[in-house]
């Protein structure tokens, strides 16, 4: 990645507003009635903050935090015992309402208020590089996961090669090479031209990879029709669309906000170019059954990778549940379709309560932070292990190929959510052969 890359590949920091002014409803929504005044240091108790969107434009992602924090507080409910000392263990979950001003500030007031002895956070750039800056910039522990690992370390300013500017923060999850292989794996399965037609975003996970991604795919053989960075909000496509049919690009790469991908998909479908395409590969909006329902017949046979399926073959460390166990308790609670996150936030807590057991002294930050940085453990998505790199304070974690097709008449839900591929896990089962999108 060039430094012109990098730069532009940096999360958007807050802005500096003020949301927290006194008598203010939009600031004291930040809080929890009775987290206006500094919650004192309890030696006995363990309290871990939890951040993620749960409404606003990325809400898919934390649609299902809600059961996963019921079965990690059910689990903590005796508290946790490490080395000599036995401690209550408290989970203090925020929504940042799908703005990055918010992450912020909420983490802020979990360490400044609350006296979070680490902080968990999950979703997108929008989300995890803000809250992962708060931490470091205190001297909390932070792990997070869910977003390519180049947005969250070169979009905050870790340099190629240099030793890494991070202290307090960690992150475990795919990156561009997971990307790469798995993109290869499901494109191979259809015959197609290898064109590419690349709509990339002027944000974190955008920059990064048409900075990265790209490349990679050009040294692969393939030809990339880079349509140019969009802007969220961009209501008029047109213009990327009569390129990719100029080009007759027969693959399609996006790493979209919903409502930007349904505005675009519904006018590429009216323009014709959805016709020509064989694999419509969308990353973000493409992960979660709420949003691919929301744009109806169009959303057959989307494709996309896959960072946790009900049936990986692997358990909760704290819960002990398995991948089917998790989407039954789901779903009969919810009433709603399961999704992949609800794995990713399993495996997150469960990450964070281990390093809490295996740093001898959990209220100790630095502590804390070195468990972190040496954490090797199996979860829900598989084994992650921080020990390996690729860069220090990241571990990878893997992805698979993934495809939405059509239920069969009769079933529960509209559509199913099927593995194509398994390149980066022998251990997950293949369950369908990858159909065309047109």
């Amino acid at each position: 990645m060039s430094q012109k890359d990098i730069e532009r590949s940096r999360a958007a920091r807050p802005s500096r507003r003020a949301v927290l002014g006194a008598g203010s409803a939009a600031g004291l929504s930040l809080m929890a009635p009775g987290a206006l005044f500094a919650q004192p240091a309890d030696a006995s108790r363990l309290r871990i903050g939890f951040i993620s969107p749960r409404t606003g434009p990325l809400a898919g992602f934390g649609e299902a935090d809600g059961h996963v924090l019921d079965l990690a507080r059910k689990a903590l409910a005796g508290g946790l015992t490490i080395g000599s000392r036995h401690y209550a263990v408290e989970i203090i979950d925020r929504d940042t309402q799908s703005d990055p001003s918010r992450a912020s500030q909420l983490a802020k007031a979990l360490i400044g208020n609350e006296k979070v002895d680490l902080v968990l956070v999950t979703s997108a750039p929008e989300t995890v590089n803000p809250v992962s800056d708060a931490c470091e910039a205190a001297g909390v522990p932070c792990l997070s996961t869910v977003m390519p690992w180049e947005a969250w370390y070169f979009g905050r300013g870790a340099k190629p090669g240099e030793p890494s500017p991070f202290k307090w923060s960690f992150h475990f999850s795919f990156g561009v090479k997971e990307f790469l292989n798995c993109y290869l794996s499901q494109w191979s399965l259809v015959p197609n031209n290898r064109k590419v037609a690349a709509l990339l975003p002027n944000d974190a996970d955008g920059n990064a990879i048409r900075g990265s991604l790209a490349p990679a795919l050009r040294a692969a053989g393939y030809t990339i029709v880079d349509a140019g960075p969009y802007e969220t909000g961009t209501t008029d496509f047109s213009a990327q669309i009569a390129k990719f049919k100029a080009e007759k690009c027969e693959l399609f790469v996006t790493f979209p906000i919903p409502p930007d991908f349904a505005t675009f998909w519904r006018q590429a479908a009216q323009q014709g170019f959805t016709k020509q395409v064989k694999v419509a590969q969308v990353a973000k909006t493409g992960l979660f059954p709420s949003t691919v329902e929301a744009l109806g017949p169009l959303g057959f046979n989307l494709s996309s990778g896959c960072y946790w399926h009900k049936t990986f073959p692997y358990k909760s460390l704290l819960t002990g549940v398995t991948g089917a166990q998790l989407v039954d308790g789901y779903e009969a609670a919810a009433r709603k379709q399961w999704n992949q996150q609800l794995g990713a936030s399993m495996s997150l807590i469960d990450l964070g309560v281990e390093a809490l057991k295996t740093s001898t002294n959990p209220k100790d930050k630095a502590a804390v932070a070195k468990a972190l940085g040496s954490l090797k453990a199996t979860t829900m998505m598989g084994t992650i292990d921080f020990t390996k790199g690729p860069v220090p304070n990241v571990a990878t974690a893997v992805l698979i190929g993934t495809q939405w097709v059509k239920a069969p008449s009769g079933a529960k839900y509209r559509y199913e959510y099927v593995i194509t591929e398994n390149s980066g896990d022998r251990n997950i089962p293949v369950a369908s052969k990858l159909l065309p999108y047109a």
